[in-house]
Parts: structure tokens; sequence; C-alpha cells
């Protein structure tokens, strides 16, 4: 048993400032000091890229539908490992406290996080429409679940002394003390789009002068001394933890490309410690300014982020779609998630892109947004036909989040075969086939954390591995 220091942040519902509270409170620990790691509860990747910018280090990802409820604690004591030991960890929640995927009685919610990783639990109210009532709202969430400790509140949007003071006051009443309180101001305020903030790698110093300011506000307005307290009274943590090297298999030296820069930001740290501890040389790739892949490069991986912003700006780069495109029907290993499968298609937006795909995207209004239990729809760079061993269960689990759509030409094979949702009826005819594979190509919508399904990982860097004419083990049957 271990012990960690560690506090969640969560709240009664979105939009009351969590992110706000708790990359904020992630740079003013920092900046008296401390170590601080830097989580995220749910799918959530930019959020934890303003966690990385306030901590100095990866930001990282707790999420029991994409990792399995056994990986949580073993990533936790990860990320609060690597690269040194933290002091303490900040755990940001995902929309309301008991709010989790649809029809499970709140499954990955913060709520449950906070359960499977015994943290206590800092409540964010947004007070901006109410005052003496937020006593009772406090008093309902701390009652509500016997099995999470709600140990303090901190006050969001306070309009004047007065009205903290009568908070303050309302609040005392439920016995679970107050830890700080923050004033309206909208020079904090992050700049948003169509799925939320603009990433922190998107806005280079404004990003930095963000969470700098956000650490100096929760520095005067929160009791830290407090937090850390409640944050030290955690109780132990199960010995164990998260390795990389243990999940994939050790190879020679071969050299694979992963997708970075302002349009490609969404990928989970533990996708390139995976590759990393594979003994794979992950070279990172911007597709709006590089013109070549690297020498030797024996795999690509294109992940998630805003191709849309920048349809015009990769399209421009024809050098770097060219190279894509060769390398990809050559046979080399590619796994495209997302905007990587945006990047694929013939164009985006009448953009020209590499034209890998016999498709074409564009943006529409419709926002897809949700947890997925699927299977391979047959055999491909990732998995078997209908199989991925992951233990007793044979789906691999994952989300969707854009506002795109991808309209094929022709025939294809689907890369996954979505469950429907428990609340829908059951049986083929309730499945949906989404992406594409064709031969040593993976590309679809579906974000999958490798964490959680690490076979995925093994059988990339084993054909990566092939593909580059050095010695590798049989795929794993996944």
């Amino acid at each position: 048993m271990t012990r960690l220091p560690r506090v969640v942040i969560a709240a009664p519902a979105s939009g009351q400032g969590k992110t706000t509270v708790a990359t904020g409170l992630m740079a003013a620990l920092r900046a008296r000091g401390l170590t601080v790691s830097g989580h995220k509860v749910g799918p959530d990747y930019i959020d934890p890229g303003y966690h990385a910018v306030a901590t100095g280090r990866p930001g990282r990802n707790l999420d029991p539908h994409l990792q399995g409820e056994e990986r949580i604690v073993p990533l936790l004591r990860h990320g609060a490992n690597v690269p040194a030991p933290a002091d303490i960890a900040v755990i940001e929640g995902v929309m309301g406290l008991h709010d989790g995927a649809i029809g499970r009685e709140g499954f990955a919610s913060t709520a449950h996080v906070a359960r499977l990783t015994r943290s206590p639990v800092l409540l964010v109210v947004d007070v901006s429409g109410a005052s003496r009532s937020i006593g009772a709202l406090v008093h309902g969430f701390a009652g509500y679940d016997p099995e999470l400790t709600i140990a303090g509140v901190i006050l969001n949007k306070v309009g004047s002394e007065t009205h903290e003071a009568e908070v303050r006051q309302a609040v005392a009443r439920t016995g679970v003390p107050v830890l700080g309180a923050l004033r309206r101001d909208a020079s904090l305020d992050t700049p948003s789009r169509h799925l939320g903030l603009v990433p922190a790698a998107e806005r280079g110093a404004a990003a930095r002068r963000t969470v700098d300011a956000l650490g100096g506000q929760l520095a005067r307005a929160v009791d830290l001394d407090a937090v850390l307290a409640v944050a030290r009274h955690a109780p132990e943590l199960p010995a164990g933890q998260w390795r990389p090297a243990e999940e994939v298999p050790r190879l020679p030296p071969v050299t694979v490309a992963v997708a970075g820069g302002s349009a490609f930001t969404f990928r989970y740290a533990e996708t390139d410690e995976l590759l990393a501890a594979a003994g794979l040389r992950v070279v990172p790739v911007d597709p709006l300014r590089d013109e070549e892949l690297p020498p030797e490069c024996a795999g690509l991986y294109l992940g998630g982020g805003f191709p849309e912003v920048y349809a015009a700006e990769l399209s421009a780069n024809a050098r770097l779609r060219d190279a894509v495109g060769r390398a990809a029907r050559g046979g080399m290993p590619v796994v495209a998630e997302c905007a990587g499968l945006l990047y694929l298609c013939r164009d985006l937006d009448g953009h020209p892109m590499t034209g890998v795909l016999d498709a074409s995207a564009r943006m529409t209004g419709r926002l897809t947004l949700g947890y997925r239990e699927a299977v391979a729809a047959g055999s491909s760079l990732l998995a078997e036909p209908g199989t991925v061993v992951t233990g007793p269960e044979t789906v691999v689990t994952g989300h969707e989040f854009h506002r795109t759509r991808v309209e094929y030409g022709g025939d294809r094979v689907p890369a996954w075969r979505f469950r429907p949702r428990p609340s829908r009826p059951h049986g083929l005819d309730a499945t949906v086939e989404e992406g594409v594979v064709d031969g040593n190509l993976h590309a679809s919508y579906l974000h999958v954390h490798w964490a959680g399904h690490p076979a995925l990982a093994a059988r990339f860097v084993t054909a990566a591995a092939r593909y580059a004419g050095v010695p590798a083990p049989a795929i794993r049957n996944c």
C-alpha cells in the first residue's frame, strides 16, 4: 500500500468552472514548489493539454469505459510517478459529479472514479444565480452517495462580498467547509469553438499566460493549505502501477511517425509510451509544416484534432500529403483516428487531402458524441474479426466526438461494428458499421485508449517491425 495525496475537482453540472479551478489549482500548487500530477476523468483531450501547461508534465486521463475499472488505480499511480514522483495528484472531473455513460447508472462518472481511487472530492459550484439555495445543493451532494467524501466547496462566480458571505453562511449549515471563493473575471475565460475549448497547443504563449493568471487567482482565492490537508488525508492506494513495457513486445529499433502540431493535438500520452516501450523511435510530424516523413519510417499514427480548422493549410502542404499517400499505398502500417480519417480522404470541405481513401469529408451542424462498444468487422491491422481479447468481454471500448461526416465512394470493409446502447434494441439490425480497413491501413472515427487495449498497440508495433524487415513475434490474436 502506498500513499498519494490526491483530490478530485467535481461540480453539480457542466459549465460550473471545473477546468478553471482544476487548472488554476495545479498551477498554484506548482508555483509553491510542489510537483503536481494532472488527471482528467473521461475521454477529453483538451483539458489535459491545459493540465500539462500547468504542471509541466503530461496530462493524463482516467476513464473506466476506455481503460477498464481495474486499470484506473494503476494508471493514476503511473501518471503520478512518471516522469518523477508527484507530491499531489489533482483529478478534474467530467460533467456533473454523478453523470456517466448513458443507461449505465453513472458508470465512468466522476463519482465512479472517485470511488475507485478513494479520493476526496472538492465541489466547484457556480453561485452566480443563487445564494442561500447553494446550502441545500451542497447538503444534497454531501449525503447522496455515502461512499463519497465531499471534503470541501469552492464557490465560483461570486458577485460581491455580501453575496459571498450569504452563501458561506448557508453552506456552513451542511458541515462541508468552503475552501475558497472566486469572483467573476471574464478576462480569464478561455476561447472556445465547435468542440469546446481551443487546445492549449494551438494557443502557444497565450495558453501559458492564461494558466499563469489562473494560478495566481486560485492562490489568492483558495485556501491552498486546506486543499493540501484534504489531499493528504486521502487513504492509501493498493500497490501496483501500470507499466507499458509489460504490455507490448520488445522489438529492435524501428521508426514510427505520430501526427502532431496544431491540427493534430489529440493523442493520449500512454500511446507514445507504449510505442517507446516496444523499442520504437517515436518521431512527431506536423502535417502543417513538415514536408516528409522521417527517414526509414515504418509506421504512421494519425490521431485526432481539428483538421477542419486547418483544411486549407493541410491541403497546401502537398509534399507531405503525397508522402503519406505513397506510404499508405505502399503498405506502411497506418492507424488513423477521427482527424486522421479526414486527412486520408480525397478532400475535406473541398480542400484536397491525401486521397488514400475513396471518400469525401465535410463539416456538418450535427454533433456526434458518445461512448461506443465495438467489435472488429474484419481482419485488420489492429484486430481480428469480432474479437479483441481484453478479458471476459470481446469488445473494444472507445468514443466518438466530431461534427464532420465522411461519405465513402465505393465498397469498403468497415473497421468496426458498434454495439447498440443498452436502451436500444439488440441485434445486427441495430449495429452501426464505421471506418475502413485496407491491408495495413486502419481508419475510423473511433478513439481508442491503447492503455485499455494494449493488444492493439502490440499489433501495430509488430506490423511496423515487419514492414521494416526486422524480426518480430507473431501478431497477437486480438
